[in-house]
């Protein structure tokens, strides 16, 4: 073996990942809100970058109408349809400061009511130390409790406890008549009642199931965030990139490009700057001129690659787009980036997070994409299928005696031919938000 030192020469080939490749994959995945923000940081640093973000006009019908010349009216600059989702309550804080202005306190419970107030969290639970709250003040453990009374009995009911259980009971206890047993429950039982283990909560207070039923109906039309109706942050609205139609006779698959800004090479600046002699100022514009074709070209490519996979999806799934969404077939990612020739991987980046907007509704591209179930005929079906199968069988079933998972499994394979285990059953169960048998079960 030749162990001396030397140097040779040789070739070799390997996938190097440049910046601008990095870039490229990180902006083929971005959603639109994400892309729109990184162009307008791009245009920022690079001054050949211009972005038209105004090309979209929002339309208010309020104003947007046929006037009379005589009539004129200014135009609100907001989108009228973000001004429906803004909220124009006061905030938590602020509705209880002015309860507390007409409370009948003392200086010192006043601000320490305040000082509690300011410390609610965005449910309206009270998470801080009161002890130390206490000390702040120079005030004794029963002022301090008295102060946490106070918080308690302003609107709306619920707000100022330190917890779930302490928040229902706050409730119940403004309620007219007082249900004593639905408080005694909720102050003694709370974890076997929530547990649903109500057979025991029935042998301990000697009290039939059917009132323990009649209890959790009670308190399922309780508020367990009591801030909910004072949050203040603005509805968020899905904006789709693809738009799938039926004109009677094909499907039409379209990008929408208005919903992202529109860039351009400012070519005013290029002109001006590039017949100086500064070398410096020449390798600048150089680097920029480079840096808008690459984030050109890469926009480009991201709207092809959306567009492939966006019109596979419709080939793949001529039901759905027909006939709804129960007809959903099953799909993988490894199967459209097969018949495209390109990588899972960029099928995923390319679904991430985008939208599409079908006869049926917007749904997520991701969602068309689920694994296969066995039948027991020749045909496949989709796991989305067996999610509505299992949903309408719970819908339906017999409150009083719900289906258990084996059940679920046997009625899937027996009336649906689909061949699930329980174990998948509990877990599409759990996905969709339904309770165990146990739980769902009702005594009335």
């Amino acid at each position: 073996m030749n162990m001396k030192a030397g140097l040779w020469q040789q070739q070799t080939l390997k996938l190097t990942m440049t910046q601008e490749l990095t870039q490229a994959i990180a902006l083929l995945q971005y959603n639109t809100q994400e892309l729109s923000a990184f162009l307008e940081n791009k245009a920022l640093e690079n001054p050949l970058l211009q972005i038209e973000s105004s090309n979209v006009q929002s339309m208010d019908p309020r104003y947007d109408r046929v006037k009379p010349s005589k009539v004129k009216f200014e135009k609100d600059k907001q989108n009228w349809i973000e001004q429906l989702g803004a909220k124009q309550t006061m905030s938590l804080q602020e509705y209880l400061h002015s309860q507390l202005a007409i409370a009948v306190m003392d200086d010192k419970e006043v601000k320490m009511v305040s000082h509690l107030i300011d410390n609610l969290d965005e449910n309206g639970y009270l998470k801080v130390d009161t002890n130390e709250i206490a000390r702040y003040y120079h005030a004794s453990k029963e002022e301090m409790n008295e102060a946490i009374i106070e918080l308690q009995c302003l609107e709306p009911a619920g707000v100022g406890a330190r917890d779930l259980q302490e928040c229902l009971l706050l409730q119940l206890q403004r309620m007219t008549p007082h249900n004593e047993l639905a408080e005694k429950i909720i102050e003694e039982y709370f974890l076997l009642f929530a547990e649903k283990k109500w057979k025991d909560i029935s042998k301990r207070l000697d009290v039939d199931l059917k009132d323990i039923q009649e209890v959790f109906d009670l308190v399922q039309t309780l508020d367990p965030r009591p801030a909910s109706n004072f949050q203040d942050e603005q509805t968020a609205y899905i904006t789709p990139e693809v738009v799938i139609a039926w004109n009677g006779e094909s499907f039409t698959v379209s990008i929408l490009d208005d919903v992202l800004p529109k860039i351009s090479f400012n070519n005013q600046y290029f002109q001006k700057f590039q017949t100086g002699s500064d070398q410096q100022v020449n390798r600048f514009l150089q680097e920029k001129k480079q840096d808008y074709q690459w984030i050109f070209r890469s926009i480009e490519q991201r709207k092809e690659t959306l567009l492939k996979v966006s019109l596979k999806i419709v080939e793949r799934q001529p039901d759905f787009f027909m006939k709804g969404p129960n007809y959903l077939k099953p799909m993988t990612m490894k199967e459209i980036a097969d018949e495209l020739e390109i990588h899972e991987s960029t099928v995923s980046r390319a679904v991430r997070e985008k939208y599409a907007q079908t006869p049926f509704g917007t749904y997520e591209l991701r969602s068309f994409f689920s694994s296969t179930i066995k039948t027991t005929s020749f045909e496949n079906t989709s796991s989305q299928q067996v999610k509505n199968v299992i949903s309408q069988m719970v819908k339906d079933e017999n409150k009083k005696k719900p289906l258990s998972d084996q059940e679920i499994v046997n009625r899937l394979k027996d009336e649906e031919g689909m061949v699930i285990s329980r174990r998948t059953v509990a877990k599409y169960r759990d996905q969709l938000g339904i309770p165990s048998s146990s739980k769902r079960k009702r005594y009335d």
